[in-house]
């Protein structure tokens, strides 16, 4: 069972989907040890604990019931850093959340930095920049860490050859940030329309130079894709299979839910019948990676979310304060009901509240 506010034990990522059994990972020493430019980076050891590391186990006596948020100025004078979700918590699909703008002006104002992490690994940051921009939002591409750039720092904290490919289950937003980190890659969108004629002894060739298979969200998932993806990770000696993460819904619009990324990530380990090394939420990778980056204590910083199993999760592991906001997948109802274990610190509706509730209480 997943618990809040327990010391961590380092287990297989199960965000979105029960594990069967805990994977062999590969030997850290095997990719030896690199630095992200900029001097930010960690070990192998380090990085392959971070990803294997966001379920916490504990007595079911042990979860404390959330607080709802009644004095926000506090919450806000208690830290330095506020990391947001970005679906679910700043927009829906395209669409602005009410009270989004003047929330991260007042917290500016007040000297908070401010992170924005999406598990969405759709787009690249810069593009992500663009969303930002085009929503009003000024963002600083510097502020934001999506699942797509989480997928090429790992690669490149563990000095994954360079000689070596990935493939692609996933968008553009993959394919961009490996290029920028100068990885090969093949795969992608652009395999979308390719499909498998099985007729009597089709036989299916694949790279054996690919040592990395990388699965996101992908619009374009097909068959040919899953079986690709599935030759290399089981005939491919050492190939690695990551996830940018196991969210079992997205927000496309904002008038439903969409089925996510974990469900292509599930149909790639029901065939290989291996465990992906997750690199977005609630993997602490990048939680490790923006703490050493900005040189935060994780004690200073609110992890703001809308999911339990990835946001809130997310933060619990990273030592964060946490707050829920109920304005993407997670009702009050689920947060309070008995079969819920994760139980974030706080919880309010949506951000915007941090202006009214401030007001409150001056």
């Amino acid at each position: 069972m997943l618990l809040a506010r327990a010391s961590p034990s380092f287990l297989p990522s199960t965000s979105s989907s029960p594990t069967p059994s805990t994977p062999t990972l590969p030997p850290c020493a095997s990719f030896g040890r690199n630095q992200r430019s900029g001097g930010v980076g960690l070990t192998a050891a380090s990085q392959h604990c971070a990803v294997r590391r966001p379920v916490m186990a504990a007595a079911a006596a042990g979860a404390v019931p959330a607080a709802k948020l009644e004095d926000a100025e506090a919450l806000i004078d208690s830290v330095e850093t506020f990391i947001f979700d970005c679906d679910g918590v700043i927009w829906k699909g395209d669409k602005l959340i009410d009270g989004v703008p003047e929330t991260l002006d007042l917290l500016r104002s007040k000297g908070k930095r401010l992170v924005f992490v999406t598990n969405n690994s759709t787009k690249s940051r810069k593009q992500y920049g663009k969303k930002f921009e085009s929503l009003g939002l000024s963002v600083n591409e510097e502020e934001i860490f999506a699942s797509s750039f989480a997928a090429a720092a790992y690669l490149e904290s563990i000095d994954f050859p360079k000689d070596k490919k990935v493939y692609v289950i996933g968008e553009e937003g993959i394919l961009i940030e490996l290029e920028l980190a100068g990885f090969q890659h093949l795969g992608g969108p652009t395999d979308g329309d390719k499909k498998i004629e099985l007729k009597p002894g089709f036989y299916m060739e694949h790279d054996k130079d690919v040592g990395a298979v990388v699965v996101g969200f992908d619009r374009y998932f097909n068959y040919y894709k899953v079986q690709y993806g599935t030759l290399c990770i089981r005939e491919n000696p050492g190939c690695l299979f990551l996830a940018t993460n196991r969210d079992a819904v997205t927000h496309l619009t904002d008038a439903q839910e969409w089925a996510g990324g974990g469900s292509m990530v599930g149909a790639v380990l029901g065939s290989t019948k291996q465990e992906p090394l997750v690199v977005g939420k609630p993997s602490t990778f990048m939680m490790d990676y923006l703490a050493k980056k900005f040189g935060i204590t994780t004690s200073q910083i609110c992890m703001v979310g809308d999911r339990l199993d990835t946001d809130i999760l997310f933060g619990q592991n990273g030592g964060c304060k946490t707050l829920l906001v109920l304005s993407g997948v997670t009702s009050v109802e689920t947060l309070q009901s008995p079969n819920n274990t994760i139980q974030p610190d706080f919880y309010t509706n949506q951000i915007s509240d941090f202006l009214t509730l401030k007001a409150a209480t001056v």
